[in-house]
């Protein structure tokens, strides 16, 4: 099988080279080489010519024999071998000399994790040419005088001294490595933080490499959004990757980009798993404050998720289960230019049960219209039929047109499906719902000079929600709601040298958000469309002081916003400055002071009373500034860092105030839940972390308070709760590899979420509205009990065969298998009664994995 796998990637990578020729292959290594010399003297006897020159010029230099009796085309493959000046004197005599000038070209590489280095700083020392790494870590500068020395550094890395003639443009160029720039210990540590593969970056944002992953808690795949929960002041109060809380805003407050296309679905299996698969994406960098103004929408947060961007020079890939689903992910290389990748996974849980599933199935329709009639005192006599699944695909086209110019085409496909039917001997009753994301963008990288250069980037993107409920007898319920995006971004950026950098950039976005609702008992149609365009400009600048102490990035971005399609029209200006400062007072000691003001014009409302198939009620709606105005925020932190040898202490402090949000997009269950009414939430809190780490092993405590209030002038009393108030938050956990094996156990506490209970007594019901309501005391005054999981992971790797790498992984979520209750909300049954639904947590869950990648 494996056989006749190498032999189909054969033939494809044969029959697509007729279309993609290797027209611009590196020169052909294995023509003889000799000495210059003594090939000189040889030319000269077969010719009857002379040459001059100064042995010291030329007695190191080889020379590749081309293929030619022609002494022309012999005395310019000399020239672009060896850069030599060679002037024809007469018929017979010949000058040669260095060049003045030469240029020259390198990859820049760190020589620890053998990756490449983008955005290193080359510079010619004694002049002003200076340029920096691309991507690939590659730089090429002509016109250097070639008596010349050249400076490649990179902030965590020692400065590399060459001389210009040591990095001579020739093909291939010649590749440099680093030294990461750290203390020599007693034991060689890995630089981490919690696990391998999340750092910390000098502007305070953390990124994620899922090459370098290491373990997690409970994680035997690299989830990017299960584990960025890892961080302090990032969770879901539901156990969900689909409502992400940073800093205590809701889940639509998080700008999500995969590959530069916002993204309006994230989740798999109703949100417990992340859609994005993992094995193809090169890193995710996460931003909780001080955004860069190239960024809009998003007032909580940043989530940039960016596949592999490299062309490899042989096909890579892998393949996988776990107790829910298949992956394969490749990419494949179709000259030195061109190279596709592609992924798909696919859920198993409609032709198969097993652990995983049924607790999963168990939390998600633990309240939904699913359970309930699974629950039904008739079940004995109901047929019933689920089919569920989900699945993803995605592919990128990597097109290198030149040195400096290097194009992408990328897309990726999102589904959930569920559809459901149960049958008695009088009725069928039917419910259905379909959740898809398809999305296409594509960018173009351009160097124009060695310190201009341009990004163009551009996607469209189509989010779908619909779902039908066709019960046997009652109302039936029709949804749909529809999202459509598309946008157009041009990033400028100049260096000035190795310490100022300028951006300026232009964004376009226009999206149509549609809600249907079509209900057959009472009829009612309602169908709402909107439009909102958005123009912004930003112009921002980075500076990085010599002795690499003092890092300062400061812009601003403005923002026009114009709503086309309702029923009132309206335009606004939105000024949006954004600071990022960070001082190393010692190569140990760091602080950071972060600010930011940001806007976003969509929402998700959310229908939590409507119990038809649980969770999944979340619809986007625009702003229209009257209704619902646009939210805006602002935040500033302070922070201050300690990391020596094995250990890393960190502390923050910040202050966040979010406006122009709604009862509707909060997630309230109470009286308040349709009224709409308009306000505000601050939140203030600080978060600390101590991780202790070597090579072994990692371990850490992380501590987050929080006071977050919601104010409604329209409410008694005006000031209360947030539904996301968590006042204290603490996660301890640690990982231990040894050899091949790995594990990671850790446990996570925090207080209860607020939620409002009815009044006690008789007056809990008020009787005289109809439909009746629910008579409920003060917003949000009671709380819910604390919460506690604990999980562990274990993943060992293996070689099933030379270039075949293996894992097989096991996890336990909820060890303990505490039931933990994430929510109580309440609603009035047929015989006039309240009812108390309260939704649990996730019960112990097991799961396994096994991986291959060649």
């Amino acid at each position: 099988m494996l056989k006749r796998h190498k032999d189909l990637v054969f033939l494809v990578a044969l029959c697509l080279s007729l279309l993609f020729p290797y027209s611009n292959r590196a020169q052909d290594n294995s023509a003889p080489k000799a000495n210059l010399i003594s090939y000189l003297e040889k030319l000269e006897r077969e010719f009857n010519i002379k040459f001059s020159y100064a042995d010291q010029d030329l007695q190191q230099l080889q020379f590749s024999i081309p293929d030619t009796n022609s002494l022309p085309q012999i005395l310019d493959e000399l020239r672009s071998q060896t850069l030599l000046d060679i002037t024809k004197l007469n018929d017979r005599y010949f000058a040669i000399s260095k060049s003045k000038f030469i240029d020259i070209c390198a990859k820049v590489m760190d020589n620890f994790e053998n990756s490449t280095i983008m955005n290193a700083t080359v510079q010619v020392l004694g002049n002003n040419i200076s340029q920096i790494t691309d991507l690939e870590g590659q730089f090429r500068i002509k016109q250097v005088p070639r008596n010349a020395n050249i400076a490649i550094k990179h902030l965590g890395f020692k400065t590399k001294y060459l001389s210009a003639e040591e990095l001579l443009d020739n093909n291939p160029c010649k590749t440099i490595l680093l030294s990461p720039n750290y203390q020599q210990l007693e034991e060689v540590v890995v630089y981490q933080f919690l696990t391998t593969g999340i750092t910390k970056e000098p502007d305070a944002s953390i990124e994620l490499n899922t090459d370098k992953f290491g373990i997690l808690p409970g994680l035997i795949e690299p989830d990017v959004l299960q584990t960025i929960q890892a961080l302090p002041g990032i969770k879901s109060v539901d156990e969900t990757v689909s409502d992400i809380n940073v800093r205590g805003g809701t889940n639509d407050q998080n700008l999500v980009l995969w590959d530069g296309i916002k993204m309006y679905h994230s989740g798999h299996f109703f949100g417990l798993i992340s859609a994005f698969n993992p094995y193809l994406i090169d890193n995710v960098n996460i931003i909780k404050n001080g955004t860069s103004v190239q960024y809009g929408d998003g007032v909580s947060s940043v989530i940039n998720i960016k596949t592999r961007n490299n062309i490899n020079d042989s096909f890579v890939g892998g393949a996988g289960f776990n107790l829910l689903s298949g992956d394969v992910f490749g990419q494949l290389p179709f000259s030195e230019k061109v190279s596709v990748q592609f992924s798909g996974r696919r859920s198993t849980t409609d032709f198969i049960n097993t652990p995983t599933y049924n607790r999963f199935f168990d939390k998600v329709f633990q309240d939904s219209e699913v359970k309930e009639n699974g629950n039904s005192t008739n079940a004995e006599n109901t047929v019933r039929d689920e089919d569920f699944y989900f699945y993803d695909f995605t592919g990128k086209l990597l097109y290198d047109i030149s040195e400096n110019q290097k194009a992408r085409l990328s897309f990726i496909n999102t589904n959930n499906h569920l559809n459901y039917s149960e049958k008695t001997e009088d009725a069928t009753a039917k419910s259905l719902l379909d959740q898809t994301n398809l999305s296409f963008g594509g960018s173009l990288e351009s160097k124009w000079t060695p310190n201009w250069s341009t990004h163009l980037n551009l996607y469209y993107t189509r989010y779908n929600l619909d779902s039908q409920n066709i019960p046997s007898q009652s109302q039936q319920l029709f949804q749909s709601n529809q999202v459509l995006e598309k946008a157009i971004k041009l990033n400028t950026k100049y260096h000035f040298g190795p310490n100022l950098n300028w951006l300026n950039g232009y964004q376009l976005n226009e999206v149509g958000i549609t809600n249907f609702t079509q209900v057959s008992q009472p009829p009612y149609k309602s169908n709402i469309k909107g439009v909102i365009m958005t123009h912004s400009l930003f112009s921002e600048l980075d500076y990085r002081s010599k002795n690499e102490k003092f890092n300062a990035r400061g812009g601003l971005r403005l923002n026009y916003i114009k709503n086309l399609k309702t029923f009132k029209t309206f335009d606004e200006f939105i000024l949006e400055p954004r600071l990022n400062l960070n001082y190393a007072w010692t190569e140990e000691l760091k602080t950071e002071l972060l600010g930011e003001f940001k806007s976003q014009s969509t929402n998700q409302i959310i229908d939590l009373e409507q119990n038809f198939l649980g969770i999944e009620k979340r619809r986007w709606i625009l702003s229209d500034n009257e209704i619902l105005p646009i939210t805006k925020s602002k935040q500033i932190s302070l922070g201050l860092n300690y990391d020596k040898n094995t250990l890393y202490v960190g502390v923050e402090g910040f202050y966040k105030k979010v406006d122009g949000i709604s009862t509707a997009t909060q997630g309230f269950q109470n009286q308040d839940q349709f009224n709409g009414e308009i306000g505000k939430y601050d939140i203030s809190g600080i978060e600390f972390l101590i991780n202790k780490k070597t090579t072994t092993y990692s371990t850490w405590l992380s501590y987050a308070y929080n006071t977050n209030n919601y104010t409604f002038e329209n409410i008694t009393p005006q000031q209360f709760p947030n539904n996301l108030d968590i006042r204290h938050t603490i996660s301890f956990a640690g990982t231990y590899t040894y050899k091949s094996f790995r594990m990671g156990l850790g446990a996570n506490y925090h207080t209860g979420r607020p939620y409002t209970k009815p009044q006690e007594g008789n007056n809990s019901i008020i009787l005289d509205v109809f439909p009746n309501q629910i008579n409920y005391e003060e917003p949000n005054s009671s709380r819910l009990p604390a919460y506690l999981r604990a999980d562990a992971s274990f993943i060992y790797n293996f070689k099933i065969s030379q270039g075949i790498k293996s894992s097989v992984g096991a996890s336990v979520l909820n060890l303990l298998n505490k039931k933990n209750i994430l929510n109580i909300y309440y609603r009035i049954n047929e015989q006039n009664e309240i009812e108390t639904i309260e939704r649990v947590s996730l019960g112990i869950t097991p799961n396994f994995s096994f991986r291959m990648s060649f």
